[in-house]
């Protein structure tokens, strides 16, 4: 799996979130209040989320994991480590 969809910092990650999702409410939200008009924002929401919630939150996980897992393949057979300074096998 690619970092496609991570950012440079979970900070980063997370104020695009709150824009995204912030916009996609309030374009739905705000329709009683200044009609159509709001739908403005539903392209904005799209473009801070990158396309789509789910890409965003798959975002989330690569930005947190990023550096800490590490695969690594021998005689046929692959493991996850983590990587600060513990050895410890996660999955195979």
């Amino acid at each position: 799996m690619s970092d496609d969809f991570a950012s440079e910092s979970v900070f980063e990650h997370s104020v695009r979130g709150v824009v995204g999702f912030g916009a996609l409410i309030g374009s739905i939200a705000l329709i009683p209040i200044v009609g159509p008009i709001s739908l403005l924002l539903l392209p904005v929401g799209l473009v801070a989320l990158r396309g789509c919630p789910t890409c965003w939150a798959i975002g989330l996980i690569q930005t947190i994991s990023r550096g800490r897992l590490q695969r690594s393949c021998e005689n046929g057979r692959c493991t996850l480590a983590v990587s600060d300074h513990d050895t410890h096998r996660v999955a195979s």
